[in-house]
C-alpha cells in the first residue's frame, strides 16, 4: 500500500471514529439506577422475579417456529445449535450425556429466564414476556414435563418438576 493509500485509510477510520463510538459498549462510563433495572430480570428457581403474563404450548409452538426454530430445528431436535429435546436417561451410565432442557435442566424457571435474557440469539431480550411463556411451555411440552392444554404463569411455572431435579448434588469444599 502506497503512503497516498495509508494516509486515505487512516483518514477514513478517524473519520469514522465518532459514529463507531457510538456503538461502543461504554466501557469505563459509571451505570445509572436504569441502566441496572433494564438488565436486573433475573428469575430464581423458586419464580421470584417472574413477571406476570402466561403462555400454552400451542401459542409457544407459532413463537418457535418463527423465532426459534432456524437455530434450533424442527421440534427443537437440534442442528445448527444444540438439541433442546430429548436426551433422557442418557446422564448416567456409560453412554454420551445428551443434555437438553428435559434431560439435564434441574428447573423450569430456568428455561423462561435464560430465553428471557438471551434468545433468540440474534435479538436477546426481545420476546414479549407472554412469548416467553408460551416457548418454556412448548419446550416443557416437548419434553414430556406438561401436557397440551396447561397454561405457564408465574404460579404454575416454579410449581413445574423436571425429570432432573433431583439429578444434582451440592458442592461442598473441603469434602
Amino acid at each position: 500500500m502506497s503512503m497516498r493509500e495509508s494516509l486515505a485509510v487512516a483518514a477514513a477510520l478517524a473519520a469514522l471514529s465518532p459514529a463507531l463510538a457510538g456503538d461502543s459498549p461504554a466501557l469505563g462510563v459509571p451505570v445509572t439506577a436504569q441502566d441496572v433495572v433494564a438488565w436486573d430480570i433475573s428469575v430464581g428457581p423458586k419464580g421470584e422475579g417472574l413477571p406476570r403474563g402466561s403462555g400454552a404450548p400451542a401459542q409457544g409452538r407459532v413463537v418457535y417456529e418463527e423465532k426459534c426454530l432456524p437455530c434450533h430445528g424442527e421440534r427443537g431436535a437440534g442442528k445448527p445449535n444444540d438439541p433442546l429435546v430429548g436426551g433422557m436417561g442418557t446422564l448416567r451410565g456409560d453412554q454420551t450425556p445428551v443434555k437438553t432442557v428435559g434431560s439435564y435442566w434441574p428447573y423450569a424457571t430456568t428455561i423462561f429466564d435464560y430465553v428471557r435474557r438471551a434468545m433468540p440469539f440474534n435479538a436477546p431480550k426481545s420476546l414479549t414476556d407472554d412469548e416467553v411463556y408460551a416457548v418454556t411451555a412448548y419446550l416443557l411440552h416437548l419434553n414430556g414435563v406438561i401436557g397440551d392444554n396447561e397454561i405457564i404463569d408465574a404460579e404454575s411455572l416454579p410449581r413445574v418438576k423436571m425429570p432432573n431435579r433431583d439429578g444434582f448434588a451440592a458442592f461442598v469444599p473441603g469434602r
